[in-house]
């Protein structure tokens, strides 16, 4: 009995050291570190280090950029899960709800954008919002609209909506087969009890899927939620850096800019303990307002 007990508690430790480490190296190390240096004046090349205190700090908050990159942030956050979720909702209900052949086929094509690097991503809908060769304005041409063609990416109103669609388009094809899952796994018994009853397919879709597939629709938009606050500067830095006139910018990419741009790597690590602050109160207002028991029939 000793020996099993023994056995038993070897085998979690084999499991959960190596995780630990690797998550102490690759997390907590670069948490912890962003925290320290916050207090320092550093350029990030250079040997010497000046303790600033809470200088960095007073600074952000007097930053006149900062609350536009907050903006921008939860602008894209907004709109990226209402795009996104509706879209993959409506493709992930159609492609097991409506019995098409080709859905194997659908499912591919929808979901590979997420097989591409946002880098990749970035570039290309470069090209499509071109003002001069772009597919946007000379579609607009072609259909007659040619007083609505402009400089997508150069104008400080459109640019930052111009970002909305690709990251919509990135976006969509796993949480469409994350949808698709939750679907699959509701029993057909419970459609042919609504049917019973009189409901339509539109009836199904509110009181049967949409209750059930709910764990899967509130992971997805916190995994949206996360994902956009922490990682959207990529798509930000490839297509606009920024500009124009800081239209664009968003707290990783400001972040980006102060620190390996202009050298200032200490305010960029103090931009750095904003966005994780920031973060984790969103998350946890999420998880309040998200919540709802499970449902069982």
């Amino acid at each position: 009995m000793v020996q099993t007990k023994k056995q038993k508690y070897l085998f979690l430790a084999f499991c959960l050291v190596p995780t630990f480490i690797m998550f102490s190296i690759f997390t907590l190390y670069p948490l912890f570190s962003g925290l320290y240096y916050s207090f320092f004046e550093w350029s990030g090349a250079s040997n010497t280090r000046e303790f600033v205190g809470f200088d960095n700090y007073v600074e952000l908050f007097n930053d006149e950029v900062i609350p536009a990159t907050i903006w921008h942030d939860y602008f894209l956050v907004a709109t990226k899960v209402i795009g996104i979720m509706i879209m993959a909702l409506f493709i992930a209900v159609a492609l097991t709800q409506l019995k098409i052949k080709e859905a194997p086929f659908y499912r591919i094509v929808f979901f590979f954008p997420n097989i591409m690097s946002v880098v990749v991503i970035g570039i290309l809908w470069m090209f499509i919002y071109n003002p001069s060769l772009g597919l946007v304005n000379s579609g607009l041409e072609v259909i007659g609209l040619e007083e609505w063609t402009r400089p997508w990416l150069g104008s400080e109103t459109w640019a930052l909506p111009s970002l909305v669609l690709p990251s919509i388009w990135a976006g969509i094809g796993l949480f469409m087969l994350l949808l698709m899952g939750g679907i699959s796994n509701i029993s057909k018994s419970y459609y042919e009890a609504a049917k019973i009853d009189g409901a339509n397919e539109w009836q199904q879709f509110w009181k049967v899927t949409l209750p059930l597939i709910w764990p899967q629709i509130k992971i997805s938009i916190l995994y949206i939620v996360i994902t956009t606050l922490n990682g959207s500067f990529i798509i930000v830095q490839v297509m606009t850096g920024g500009g124009p006139n800081n239209s664009t910018h968003v707290m990783g990419s400001y972040l980006y800019q102060q620190a390996f741009t202009q050298y200032n790597f200490g305010y960029g690590a103090t931009i750095g303990v904003m966005i994780l602050v920031l973060s984790l109160i969103t998350v946890v207002l999420l998880q309040l307002l998200l919540r709802k028991e499970r449902v069982e029939y």
